[in-house]
């Protein structure tokens, strides 16, 4: 089965335009009570459009700007969310100190539709996300039950079974080959696994999702418990990458989104916890089954 877990993309936009409705007119989404303007997000698309090839505006991708950009926007506004509940600050000499290190912001942004402001929001992201990790990842650890499947439609069945409980989702654990039972994976040792969608969900919750659109495999988990106060290794911890951090710390946005709540105008889709980035009504990459009550 290889490694049953693995990276969910933190963006990820498809599809077309739908979804709930939003709490406060005038706004491309409502966070908690924080609004992200309608009107932020449409200045932000027009721009990017424009430096497109007309080849690349035929093929209709505003809408998957115009959900790229929400998506920006609300993982800022998580993150900074996030931040000041850790203690931790980003600034603005932080996200040109990274950007000078990787060539300056013409390096950046050569052969990118974005510009200057877009670049930054999008660098306060990763560092930000890379800050949460170093602070919350030594303490993260998740038990899971994984099954392997070959479909989207098995995967979900699965779930459902799984989430029901008894002797029919005892029976799923049948073959060794293909599931895991009592699986314990901490975010030190198991960095790619430690940004999926797993976890960032409660004890009890059931997920299907696919690791990689590009194969065919989904993965199935159950989460028996979550740890955030788990002891590692400090030499351990100072071995991640920076994709690992960042990976890791993005993840750690999800329980807080839940928390929150996060409501989208129609206009753009709908918040999806696996990918953790707006997307359309019905391309949701996954199922999630909560516990009840």
């Amino acid at each position: 089965m290889g490694r049953v877990l693995g990276a969910v993309a933190s963006i990820a936009v498809v599809g077309v335009l739908a979804g709930c409705g939003v709490e406060q007119p005038g706004s491309a989404a409502v966070l908690g009570d924080t609004s992200v303007p309608l009107a932020v997000v449409q200045s932000q698309i027009g721009p990017i459009l424009d430096k497109l090839t007309p080849e690349q505006r035929s093929q209709g991708v505003g809408p998957d700007i115009a959900r790229f950009v929400l998506s920006l926007e609300l993982t800022r506004d998580l993150a900074q969310k996030q931040l000041a509940a850790q203690g931790l600050t980003v600034t603005d000499a932080d996200v040109s100190a990274y950007i000078d290190q990787r060539g300056g912001t013409a390096a950046l942004l050569q052969g990118q539709p974005f510009d200057e402001s877009q670049l930054r929001l999008q660098i306060f992201n990763t560092v930000a996300a890379a800050k949460l990790a170093t602070k919350i990842a030594p303490g993260l650890a998740i038990n899971a039950d994984i099954l392997g499947s070959a479909s989207r439609a098995d995967a979900e069945a699965k779930a459902r079974t799984l989430a029901a409980g008894g002797p029919a989702a005892d029976a799923l654990f049948g073959d060794p080959r293909v599931s895991q039972r009592g699986t314990v994976l901490t975010a030190v040792a198991n960095a790619s696994e430690a940004s999926s969608v797993a976890f960032g969900l409660p004890a009890g919750s059931v997920v299907a999702f696919q690791p990689d659109p590009q194969q065919a495999t989904w993965n199935v988990v159950r989460i028996v418990s979550r740890s955030t106060d788990v002891a590692s290794d400090p030499a351990a911890v100072a071995k991640l990458s920076q994709r690992d951090l960042v990976g890791i710390g993005q993840r750690t946005l999800q329980p807080l989104a839940d928390s929150l709540g996060v409501t989208v105008n129609p206009r753009f889709g709908v918040w999806d916890p696996i990918s953790l980035s707006v997307v359309a009504a019905d391309q949701s990459p996954g199922l999630i089954i909560r516990p009840a009550g």
